[in-house]
């Protein structure tokens, strides 16, 4: 009894510490990354700038890089995973498990290729004659291969002893997918989405290269104009929206895992 006791002890404190070292990371990622932008901030406000840095650097179009660079990557986040979850499911399925591998190789060449061929080649093909959606195409084909690889693993991890007993059940094929196989494959799809969120936010900034905004947009400005201030905060600009797209998608994995898993 006192080692059941003890072991139960064990366990509070161990599921206490968990706790509070998740609450730091919860305020420490949002902290520091607010710190680092009202420093550049406060810099920025400290010096003189001349009529180009003046043009490029100021509120309106900070607003409007932020703006333009989370919409690219949530459409491009959303329709990676319309396309990338159902997909996965199908070749896990009997009928197309032998063309999975090349499915795979495809999604590989896709992440394999640079982003910013990507997105050249999405404008330039006339994929879409908007910049926008050209970069949202070009990021949905460069993302797609963690939430493609996530489902699949996810579903394959399933022990097939629990799939049979739910057959066993009378458990349809469609319901062993939804109330089984699905919830159990939640834990590794969680981190492919987290994944392909933070590549998108992160490789977004190449739309600027065929005039699709986002804080790429100062980044080339400045490197044309030889204005390294507005490299740098283009560059911070964009390091702040991936660092707290994977801090969200990290408080998403802790709150969607279901329990126990």
């Amino acid at each position: 009894m006192t080692s059941v006791a003890a072991g139960t002890a064990d366990t509070r404190v161990d599921e206490r510490e968990h706790r509070v070292l998740q609450i730091a990371r919860y305020v420490a990622v949002p902290v520091v990354v607010a710190l680092a932008c009202g420093l550049m901030y406060l810099y920025v406000q400290g010096r003189e700038l001349d009529s180009i840095e003046g043009r490029l650097i100021n509120a309106s179009n900070i607003r409007r890089f932020a703006t333009e660079q989370i919409t690219i990557s949530l459409w491009a986040t959303a329709f990676t995973l319309l396309v990338a979850i159902p997909l996965g499911i199908a070749l896990t399925r009997p009928w197309a498990r032998r063309i999975s591998p090349y499915i795979v190789a495809i999604a590989n060449v896709g992440q394999g290729t640079p982003a910013v061929g990507l997105v050249f080649l999405a404008f330039v093909l006339r994929i879409s004659r908007v910049p926008t959606r050209a970069t949202i195409i070009a990021m949905v084909i460069y993302a797609m291969l963690p939430v493609l690889r996530g489902t699949m693993v996810g579903l394959q991890q399933v022990d097939r002893g629990i799939i049979k007993a739910a057959r066993g059940m009378g458990m349809s094929k469609l319901a062993v997918l939804a109330r089984v196989e699905m919830p159990l494959s939640v834990p590794i799809l969680l981190t492919g989405v987290r994944t392909t969120l933070v590549l998108t936010v992160a490789t977004s900034v190449l739309g600027a290269f065929i005039g699709a905004g986002t804080f790429g947009q100062l980044i080339v400005g400045g490197f044309a104009q030889s204005r390294m201030l507005a490299v740098a905060v283009g560059s911070l600009g964009a390091a702040a929206l991936a660092i707290m797209a994977d801090w969200l998608g990290g408080i998403a994995e802790d709150f969607l895992r279901p329990k126990g898993l």
